[in-house]
């Protein structure tokens, strides 16, 4: 098993990368999580200036390989790949637009959510007009099929994952969720 180290731009990404779903999945795919995953408490943070800490704390927890998972928020992906490009870091995953894609993306996870079985999905879930987050806000006002969508991001994403069955994997068999496609193909081929 090749000890892999995350750093990650939020609570959200956080909470994903340390879910039981995505550990698992690393695991079948011959990697083991290190914890905690390192929240860089914002996009700025990940920066080749602010991230050394950050990376000395996954070396000494034994982290052979090191990933950051950000947002695009609007930006290019490559853009963003070279704003936070460091000779440390294994790869660097660019969730386009924001992770909320990811949930749009995982069409199972969303029906449950929504308590509708006929829910047929965002279409292009990296490629909503205002931000995913904000897409999740109007489905459930065109639905409305639940009373709301938790009182914030965080809240959403631990439900996402602890009562809706969310998972990367699912998200990654959208036909148009490329970045979550990348990232669960990275692990599955590079062993």
């Amino acid at each position: 098993m090749v000890k892999v180290g995350f750093i990650v731009e939020g609570s959200c990404e956080k909470i994903i990368i340390e879910s039981e779903a995505f550990k698992n999945f690393l695991h079948r795919n011959g990697f083991e999580l290190v914890e905690p995953v390192i929240d860089a408490k914002g996009g700025s943070n990940l920066l080749p200036q602010h991230i050394e800490p950050f990376i000395s704390a996954l070396e000494t927890q034994g982290a052979k390989k090191l990933y950051i998972l950000t947002d695009s928020e609007g930006a290019h992906v490559e853009e963003v790949k070279e704003r936070i490009r460091h000779e440390k870091i294994t790869k660097s995953f660019i969730a386009v637009k924001a992770i909320e894609a990811w949930f749009l993306a995982d069409i199972e996870a969303m029906r449950r959510f929504l308590q509708l079985e006929d829910f047929t999905g965002e279409d292009y879930p990296e490629e909503t007009p205002k931000l995913p987050w904000e897409r999740i806000k109007e489905i459930v006002e065109e639905t409305r099929s639940v009373k709301g969508r938790g009182k914030n991001k965080v809240v959403f994403a631990k439900r996402m994952i602890t009562h809706w069955g969310f998972s990367i994997e699912n998200a990654a068999q959208h036909p148009n969720c490329p970045s979550a496609k990348n990232f669960v193909e990275y692990f599955q081929l590079n062993q």
